[in-house]
């Protein structure tokens, strides 16, 4: 085959493309400017794509169910249902999906509840734009990701065994899936009715619920239960 014939086959072949792989991202926040930033952000990859936004913890299931992301990147403090009850809720329905999670808090205690609840990935929401790359590059290969600040509270409580915030986080730990639902619903103001109209679930049987929360929290009444629920970060005040 002479120069020109070679051209001239060179010239109709089709251009070779890269192969990659696609990373299904569900981005979970109540603000809609973070959710457009995120987007923003993610979508300058083209391996990379949002395939849904939630605005509420529970949307946020409800769409992982659905969709099956390969990564959830999910803000701590949702209404309707808080990110760590979101965490292990899709953590149970899909236990192959990595979950990142991002709060203005940043303490001991909130670290291993994160872990505990089955979250890959802590990042302070000051630090979300400089390393949500990196955290997405490293969660899609199934490792963890933890900014420099987070993994040194990490190390302190490592390193300070006896600390109250390494032990066991206390009674919350002893209410059902249902009851940690409940008690931020009814932490958020709604009423017993306003409950079970959500959750699909009788009056009677959140009033059930209800019980059984305060008998386990040691709470007398419903003030008592939403100042434990803002205490403990269930809902924001």
């Amino acid at each position: 085959m002479d120069l020109v014939q070679q051209a001239s086959t060179a010239a109709v072949l089709p251009p070779l493309r890269t192969r990659y792989r696609l990373i299904r991202i569900l981005i979970a926040d109540d603000h809609e400017m973070i959710r457009q930033g995120l987007r923003k952000t993610i979508e300058r990859r083209e391996d990379w794509q949002v395939c849904g936004e939630a605005a509420t913890g529970r949307e946020a299931v409800e769409l992982a169910k659905k969709l099956v992301p390969n990564i959830v990147i999910l803000d701590l403090s949702m209404p309707e249902l808080n990110g760590l009850e979101a965490v292990r809720q899709i953590k149970r329905a899909l236990p192959n999906a990595e979950v990142l999670i991002y709060t203005v808090h940043e303490s001991t205690d909130l670290t291993h509840k994160v872990l505990e609840a089955g979250a890959r990935g802590y990042l302070l929401k000051s630090d979300l734009g400089k390393h949500v790359d990196d955290a997405i590059e490293a969660l899609a290969e199934h490792k963890p990701y933890f900014t420099w600040s987070v993994s040194k509270t990490m190390l302190d409580a490592y390193l300070r065994p006896g600390d109250p915030a390494t032990q066991d986080i206390g009674p919350f730990n002893e209410l059902t899936s249902r009851e940690r639902e409940i008690i931020q619903l009814l932490g958020e103001g709604h009423s017993n009715k306003a409950v079970s109209a959500r959750l699909g679930i009788s009056v009677k049987t959140v009033e059930t619920h209800r019980s059984a929360i305060m008998r386990k929290l040691s709470i007398n009444s419903i003030a008592q239960l939403v100042r434990y629920a803002i205490r403990n970060r269930i809902v924001e005040p």
